[in-house]
């Protein structure tokens, strides 16, 4: 049969209202409920991030809608004996040619909207961005083989119905398990999120399309007629368990969204020496990449002048790069990482960047202790105003003492006198600041910082602690 007369009788031509439909209206509004589309093509920008993100609507959606249609024509196939009026031909080479409209109906509910979001983006799809989509087209082909095996052995008018809606009921039930996780790791629904500069490792995509692939050879075997189908069956069989059970092993390590993946791939833009500052050259901002160097090296100056010690880094990098703190390596003496494109973003109606000269402050104020992690409503306060009152005094320096009260006035909220603490702090501040000298200025902001760690309690064995400005909260 030709393809055309075969795309004119498929169900995949008469039901392509119904599904294309659904893709529409889960693509314009589904879609961008969460995210106006302003705020979707300002960025940050990132095609495997804008790819997986299109997609997490659809894999239920079309591995169901595939499986209905394949159920329907594989029940058509036997109805018109199919296989007694073409006995030479190779089973397997028939039902293909009969199920390439549902697989193809499958497709393209995957790729629409993945072309629809590259296209409102103005991103171009790259290898790494369409492995997702090459993972779920695999696994529309190995549902559809389930589905003809399964319209040969049950009535199609009731199977191809109730296998697409147990089907989607199926996967997306199995992407809110938690306990255990891996069922939401092998569904074909990955649940995994991807993040800025971020793509999916192999094992990611890897392990749901071998779940499906391994029970679909295995069906397609028990399908199967021939001299050596017992132990074609025996094997696939044997084959499609233990590659279920090593998947969900692996899968069992991964966390609830959390799946293997690969960081800090996205380009960057840099610009000067000493330091080198770099963002992300599609967050969006990074046409303000030279004011932003000039804020970083004008706090830097400003802190030097009035004797902070500062180390100047060799490389100031832009932190949406790896935009998950848990993948971003930590800064060091040479290289620091700070929210530039982020706070560039946040620039107040002068222009100027008052957000970077704050993190450059907090990355460049260092004591000679370490603080507690995390600070509890009960904890003594003289230590705390003692450290915030050198802080708040650097942060007059560059000029970021509104956003640093703004963040400590909330902190502070936890104590039942968080405005007699606050008022301390300017207090103290204030009396550096009023100093004659610079070198009493400076010398003040270092006794304060000393004041502060001999006033720290000790903290129990094993507690955690954080050093730098802020402990935990820089």
């Amino acid at each position: 049969m030709k393809f055309r007369a075969l795309l004119r009788s498929s169900a995949a031509l008469w039901t392509t209202p119904v599904w294309g439909g659904i893709v529409a209206f889960y693509f314009f509004y589904a879609l961008h409920l969460q995210d106006p589309y302003e705020e979707v093509v300002t960025g940050p920008l990132w095609s495997p991030q804008q790819v997986a993100l299109a997609l997490d609507y659809f894999y239920a959606f079309a591995y169901a809608i595939t499986l209905g249609l394949a159920t329907w024509e594989g029940g058509r196939l036997k109805r018109d004996r199919v296989w007694d009026l073409a006995p030479s031909r190779a089973r397997w080479r028939v039902a293909g040619q009969a199920l390439t409209p549902a697989v193809m109906a499958g497709w393209a509910i995957l790729l629409l909207p993945v072309a629809m979001r590259l296209v409102e983006t103005r991103l171009l799809p790259t290898p790494a961005a369409v492995l997702p989509l090459a993972m779920g087209m695999g696994i529309v082909c190995a549902y559809a083989v389930v589905g003809c095996v399964l319209g040969h052995i049950a009535p199609r008018v009731i199977a191809a119905p109730a296998s697409a809606v147990a089907a989607f009921y199926v996967i997306a039930k199995t992407s809110a398990y938690s306990d255990p996780v891996w069922p939401r790791h092998v569904s074909g629904q990955l649940s995994t999120s991807i993040a800025f500069g971020e793509y999916y490792s192999a094992p990611t995509v890897l392990v749901p399309f071998l779940v499906a692939a391994a029970v679909a050879a295995a069906v397609a075997a028990w399908w199967s007629r021939g001299p050596r189908r017992v132990p074609l069956r025996l094997l696939a069989t044997v084959a499609a368990l233990g590659t279920v059970v090593l998947s969900a092993r692996t899968a069992s390590g991964w966390g609830v969204v959390d799946g293997p993946v690969s960081a800090g791939h996205a380009p960057a833009r840099c610009v000067g020496a000493a330091p080198r500052v770099c963002m992300a050259e599609a967050g969006g901002a990074v046409e303000r990449l030279d004011d932003v160097r000039a804020e970083v090296t004008g706090s830097l100056e400003k802190l030097r002048a009035a004797g902070v010690d500062v180390t100047v880094p060799a490389t100031v990098t832009d932190d949406l790069l790896y935009e998950r703190s848990r993948t971003r390596p930590r800064s060091t003496a040479s290289t620091w990482w700070l929210p530039l494109t982020a706070q560039a973003e946040a620039a107040g109606p002068d222009g100027r960047i008052a957000g970077i000269r704050y993190a450059v402050l907090l990355s460049s104020v260092t004591f000679p202790c370490t603080f507690p992690a995390t600070v509890t409503s009960d904890a003594p306060t003289a230590w705390i105003i003692n450290r915030d009152a050198a802080v708040l005094w650097a942060a007059y320096v560059v000029d970021a003492q509104t956003p640093y009260l703004r963040w400590r006035a909330d902190e502070y909220a936890q104590f039942a006198n968080g405005s007699e603490v606050l008022a301390k702090v300017r207090e103290r501040a204030e009396k550096g600041r009023a100093l004659p000298t610079a070198a009493q200025r400076t010398a003040w902001f270092e006794q304060e910082k000393a004041k502060a760690c001999r006033q720290m309690p000790k903290r129990p064995a094993g507690g955690q602690a954080t050093t730098g400005s802020q402990g935990a909260d820089s």
